[in-house]
């Protein structure tokens, strides 16, 4: 089973999210958790949050066990982008861009997740004398 939680129009650059998010993806989900409470930066609060949702979604939705849940993946996208203007002299303005993007964090439960295939010495073997 998959849950998800969603964040939308969070008013942060997408690369400074995903500085973060690609940090503690390949975590486990209560590592993830830790690491993102060590992590001196703004954008760790929003996925924080976000996991924390996540998490509170297959508690109480879906009636999971924290133990059972893994960290599937976290997809940071762009948003709107609001453009604003700041005079400068001589009666001009220059553009200013304010990015915004999308944070989901997927949950997946410790039954789907498929282990990768272990590699044997045969094999192992095999690919040495080619």
């Amino acid at each position: 089973m998959q849950i998800q939680a969603r964040q939308s129009y969070s008013r942060q650059t997408p690369r400074k999210l995903r500085l973060v998010a690609n940090t503690v993806k390949k975590l486990p989900l209560e590592q993830a958790i830790r690491q993102l409470a060590v992590i001196e930066r703004k954008s760790t609060l929003v996925i924080m949050k976000v996991m924390k949702q996540a998490i509170a979604n297959a508690i109480n939705n879906h009636h999971l066990q924290f133990s059972d849940l893994v960290l599937k993946d976290i997809h940071v996208t762009e948003g709107p982008r609001y453009r604003r203007y700041q005079a400068v002299s001589r009666g001009r303005a220059h553009e200013i861009i304010k990015r915004t993007s999308h944070v989901t964090v997927t949950l997946v439960t410790k039954d789907e997740v498929k282990p990768a295939p272990a590699k044997t010495k045969v094999a192992a073997a095999n690919k040495e004398s080619k």
